[in-house]
């Protein structure tokens, strides 16, 4: 047990009623959760206020309640402790808890649109290859050296976080990739982490149904490197115009990566194929695995990051051309008749254009790209229109489909994904709600060496309608119905 006082270490506090000597057991924000002699910290959500759920906490058996507003009745025996954001206040308590373990590693957070997953999950295997005990907190599952958790958000909660970075010191952890999610940023759930870099991949349209204008989702993701320690490096790519933007306030090492422009690090693609893409880094040639110029940005990250934490240049490039394509990421399969299927998580404008447009490098011409797409329900909706114009001028024939409709109807999204598509691309297009369908679909309409793309899901091994979540997987799916079809 800990002492309530010393959770509260570096916590602003505006009132407090009561001792703050008294025992924790535990930290909780959901008060289903709580139990005897634990802290409830009310927490003001997108979809409910902690705060409603304060006397409930206290009859479950909690000692202490963390809150923005004191309630109207006091228990006698509770201590009440107020404070400016239950989201801050959350984040550091986490901390202390576990003792700070972000201090005890080198922690390097990885933030943008796009690339996050792949950076982050990518170098996390070059380490591992390296011989190093290493971390992951990624979108697609959180790694505490062998040990694998599973995790629903691309930044999980901070008692989450604290938890799993407690673990990794007691696993001997020496270096931990973690993504950061502008949400995650704004909801204070990095508050109390020690970073030693950060990396800005990219910055285009998403999330603007959260944080309503582009300038608000710059600054916010900007919040990761105003908040670096001097010791720090501040690592960002200087090809996006908003590059420059996140080292304006920073107080650590600034450096840059780049494909166009002069930077500390830079690359060129010298060769660029189905199978790989032959590239030239500081003078000297790297084969890779991964595709597209978009993968090249990731990989000289990747490079840069590996040089900044002490590895040898010439080893990274080394353990660089053994990785694997992350699950999900340009993900392909070829058929018997050459049919190639792509999976990939592209569920922004940008990442669609991006994943296209390496498509449209690497193919003869002859060949039909056959594009099935959908938008994610319950999230922002201005993104659908440009989407199905990205899809619509980049693909030869283009399958509307449901991604997770979530509590949105699936055909009310797909007639705004239409909306965006110009009169003379109409007659490409086909929508299908059921997203079974739709890739069967595909697979029915792809002739002798056409190209696949299914975008939107990646990784993901559900679909979630209405709050449930069923069993669904793009690669499984695609897969089985090439093989089934005989192509």
């Amino acid at each position: 047990m800990k002492v309530l006082k010393d959770i509260l270490f570096g916590v602003s506090l505006t009132a407090v009623s009561g001792t703050t000597n008294c025992r924790i057991n535990a930290i909780c924000f959901d008060s289903r959760k709580v139990s005897l002699d634990d802290v409830f910290v009310a927490i003001k959500g997108t979809q409910t206020d902690g705060h409603q759920y304060i006397e409930k906490s206290i009859n479950a058996g909690a000692r202490a309640i963390i809150c923005e507003e004191l309630p109207d009745k006091i228990v006698d025996g509770i201590t009440y402790v107020e404070v400016d954001n239950g989201n801050k206040a959350l984040a550091i308590m986490a901390s202390n808890f576990y003792g700070n373990p972000s201090k005890n590693l080198k922690l390097i957070g990885v933030t943008g649109t796009n690339g996050k997953t792949t950076v982050s999950s990518l170098l996390y295997q070059l380490f591992k290859k390296a011989g190093f005990k290493v971390g992951l907190l990624s979108t697609i599952k959180i790694m505490v050296d062998e040990k694998e958790y599973k995790t629903s958000h691309t930044t999980p909660d901070a008692l989450t976080i604290n938890e799993h970075l407690s673990l990794m010191n007691e696993a001997g952890v020496e270096f931990c990739f973690m993504e950061v999610s502008s949400h995650g940023i704004h909801q204070k759930r990095t508050e109390g982490l020690v970073f030693e870099g950060a990396i800005f991949t990219n910055l285009s349209h998403d999330h603007l149904d959260y944080h309503k204008t582009f300038a608000e989702y710059r600054d916010t993701k900007k919040i990761l490197f105003d908040k670096l320690p001097k010791r720090a490096f501040a690592l960002t790519n200087i090809d996006d115009k908003n590059g420059l933007v996140m080292l304006q306030n920073t107080k650590a090492r600034k450096l840059t990566y780049a494909l166009k422009n002069y930077a500390d690090y830079r690359a060129q693609i010298l060769e660029n194929q189905f199978d790989g893409q032959l590239l030239k880094i500081d003078d000297n040639e790297l084969w890779t695995k991964l595709i597209g110029h978009f993968n090249a940005y990731n990989i000289l990250a990747i490079y840069a990051t590996a040089d900044l934490l002490g590895l040898e240049k010439l080893e990274t490039l080394r353990l660089l051309s053994e990785l694997e394509n992350v699950d999900g990421r340009f993900q392909y399969y070829i058929s018997k008749k050459k049919i190639t299927a792509i999976v990939d998580y592209a569920h922004t404008p940008d990442a669609l254009k991006n994943v296209l447009e390496t498509i449209n490098t690497l193919r003869t011409g002859n060949e039909n790209v056959i594009t099935v797409v959908g938008c994610g329900g319950d999230r922002d909706r201005s993104k659908r229109p440009v989407m199905g114009n990205i899809a619509s001028e980049m693909s030869n024939k283009i399958i509307f489909t449901s991604d997770n409709p979530r509590t949105e109807s699936p055909t009310v999204i797909i007639s705004e994904m239409e909306a965006g598509v110009e009169p003379q691309n109409v007659k490409k297009i086909l929508s299908i709600e059921n997203r079974e369908q739709a890739i069967k679909a595909a697979c029915q309409l792809a002739d002798e060496n056409d190209i696949i793309l299914v975008a939107g899901k990646g990784h993901e091994t559900y679909q979630e309608t209405n709050g449930e979540r069923i069993d669904f997987d793009d690669f499984k799916i695609v897969k089985e119905q090439l093989q089934s079809l005989n192509k």
